[in-house]
């Protein structure tokens, strides 16, 4: 039985959906199973990370577990009670492994995550991204008003990774063998700045979309606005290094899926209501 923390969440919620139609026995924890909306057959199972009591019944049976979890969250209690299990986590490409320190607060969070699991349990695996294709979703809030894309830094180039992508990488990891102590990053088929990743969607969407940049301190007083400003401020930092030096590329999503990294022009074209709609 493989169990996935963060089941109803972005990513969790396409890795149960991958393991469940390939037959794998998982189990998704949430603290809301009414509304966990999941295959047929995954056994959904009410529990949260802040009440380590909740979390014995939901790791009965497990040998397996995958971490999806959102910024800032506390996994000691859970990472406890599952020690000797292979865990897979998901992290951050932000981290630096060569640095006494980490450049933000993210990459602090995910290293210091990382190091937590592999306290657990020889049979870690880290998987890193750090550009997903669904960040881009902020550009569709500005097409609702017209047809310019203002960002900060629309010469950062990224390699966008599709979410399908992670999913099945997390299931190859989960269900096989070889992986143990290994830290993968996750990237798409090729690099692109936001300038052409809006371009990108001009041509799915017929529109004369473009970019125009935009002042970085004021997009962080409006991302603070609704999010940690010391988090914000970290997204940015990677879209203003993302603009200086190279993105990574690696042959890691095929090399584990057996198959390339899906392009960006795929996911956009599987994602056009989003933007249709604006």
């Amino acid at each position: 039985m493989i169990l996935v923390v963060g089941a109803t969440a972005f990513f969790g919620r396409q890795a149960v959906e991958t393991l469940a139609a390939r037959g794998v026995a998982v189990r998704a924890l949430t603290r809301n199973p009414d509304a966990a909306g999941l295959p047929a057959g995954v056994d959904v199972v009410k529990a949260d990370l802040t009440e380590p009591e909740s979390l014995d019944p939901a790791l009965e049976g497990v040998t397996a577990v995958l971490l999806v979890l959102p910024f800032g969250m506390d996994a000691g209690a859970l990472l406890e009670r599952a020690r000797g299990r292979k865990i897979v986590v998901l992290s951050s490409g932000a981290i630096e492994d060569d640095e006494a320190g980490q450049p933000d607060v993210i990459a602090a969070y995910h290293h210091d995550l990382e190091r937590a699991v592999a306290e657990v349990t020889p049979q870690w695996t880290a998987l890193r991204i750090l550009f997903p294709a669904i960040n881009t979703l902020s550009f569709g809030h500005q097409m609702a008003h017209g047809d310019v894309v203002r960002v900060p830094y629309p010469g950062a180039s990224s390699t966008a990774v599709h979410e399908l992508d992670v999913a099945e990488a997390a299931a190859a990891v989960l269900t096989g063998d070889g992986h143990a102590g290994r830290v993968y990053t996750l990237t798409g088929p090729a690099a692109l700045t936001q300038e052409d990743q809006v371009s990108v969607l001009a041509e799915a969407l017929a529109r004369p979309l473009r970019t125009e940049a935009a002042d970085p301190a004021a997009v962080l007083d409006q991302l603070s606005m609704f999010m940690d400003r010391d988090f914000a401020g970290a997204l940015l930092g990677l879209l203003g290094r993302a603009e200086r030096e190279p993105a990574p590329l690696t042959s890691t999503v095929e090399d584990l899926t057996g198959h390339p990294a899906r392009p960006y022009a795929e996911w956009v074209r599987a994602n056009l209501p989003a933007f249709s709609s604006n």
